[in-house]
């Protein structure tokens, strides 16, 4: 069973963040979300080739993200990550230069697909398509951490299917053996692409999987910011203090298809999904902010214009920014001292 947080929500004090930082959390999530709905309509439009969407994930997301130390902890994200990694300091701008493809792109120099997140600057990791190889790669990192006693905390997350890879259990496995100072997390849509959950695993609780490498595990409600921020910021101690990394799952909802490849009426009705949209992080954070008087509607009012001002203002240099010349087909392929032939 799920923690009563999933049935009834604790109150923002228990965080014990000032104003300023709930209202930055409130509009991280609103940039991820308003900067995913752009992304669909420009791919609708013919602009963008791809997207694959973390609506109504952004709340776990966002809660999860503001549990580590920004300025010097590692994210290893997957594709869906995209209110974590504005988290981190990346921003709408970069994200659509992504999404374009364009020369500029911070993340590959528009090589790899969009929502292929890596940010050298605010250590956030390259990913692959491969899923689930980041969590080897967390494991890497905190292992370099521990040996150079350096105090960071890497995050890495994937999706309840990809939680099945080989790279999943050998991640987990090496950094409990060696108690590393890693988050591992699942976000749990209830959907593989076209898989629902009950054919993925036959656990109760994908959390329980950490009994197996002698790790604490909890599964909390990703529509619940309280009980997200309160469950990584018990994590992230830990593995700070050295006692070795955490599994923790957040039970969400993927409100889109699986990508802008994908037709979900396929698998799932429009019942299910307007069902789960009445339980939107989104709305129920916003609510919060105002039944808790921590912010007023006029403040949220403002937040909203300047996302939609940021919005508006990256999607007309990105749509506008240089294409990656011809010549730089090869940097970051092959080593530069063998570019022309040499």
């Amino acid at each position: 069973m799920l923690k009563d947080s999933r049935v009834k929500k604790a109150s923002l004090k228990d965080m014990e963040l000032d104003k300023e930082t709930l209202l930055e959390m409130y509009e991280v999530m609103l940039m991820a979300r308003r900067v995913d709905e752009r992304i669909w309509l420009l791919n609708r439009s013919g602009k963008i080739p791809f997207n694959i969407s973390g609506q109504g994930q952004e709340g776990a997301q966002v809660a999860s993200a503001f549990a580590f130390n920004r300025e010097i902890d590692y994210t290893l994200p997957y594709y869906r990550d995209l209110a974590v990694v504005l988290a981190f300091g990346m921003t709408a701008k970069e994200v659509l230069l992504s999404a374009f493809g364009k020369a500029e792109d911070p993340n590959s120099g528009g090589r790899q697909m969009p929502a292929h997140y890596g940010h050298k600057a605010h250590r956030i990791v390259t990913q692959s398509s491969p899923v689930t190889t980041q969590f080897p790669h967390a494991a890497g990192i905190a292992l370099a951490a521990k040996m150079r006693k350096d105090p960071i905390v890497a995050y890495t997350s994937c999706g309840e299917g990809s939680s099945n890879q080989g790279d999943f259990h050998e991640g987990i496995n090496f950094a409990s053996v060696h108690r590393l100072p890693v988050v591992f997390v699942i976000e749990n849509n209830q959907y593989a692409i076209s898989v629902p959950k009950e054919l993925q695993f036959a656990a109760d609780k994908l959390s329980d999987r950490a009994i197996g490498y002698g790790i604490p595990g909890e599964t909390v409600d990703g529509n619940d910011m309280v009980a997200v921020y309160l469950a990584f910021k018990r994590a992230v101690t830990r593995a700070r203090d050295g006692e070795g990394p955490t599994l923790i799952e957040t039970v969400t909802y993927r409100f889109t298809p699986h990508s802008s490849d994908d037709d979900d009426r396929s698998y799932r009705t429009r019942e299910e999904v307007e069902a789960a949209r009445g339980k939107d992080p989104l709305d129920i954070y916003f609510n919060q902010l105002l039944d808790e008087k921590v912010a007023t509607q006029e403040e949220l009012d403002a937040i909203e214009a300047r996302v939609k001002a940021e919005i508006q203002e990256a999607t007309e240099y990105a749509e506008n920014a240089a294409a990656p010349a011809v010549e730089t087909l090869g940097h970051h392929v092959y080593d530069e001292d063998t570019q022309g032939g040499n």
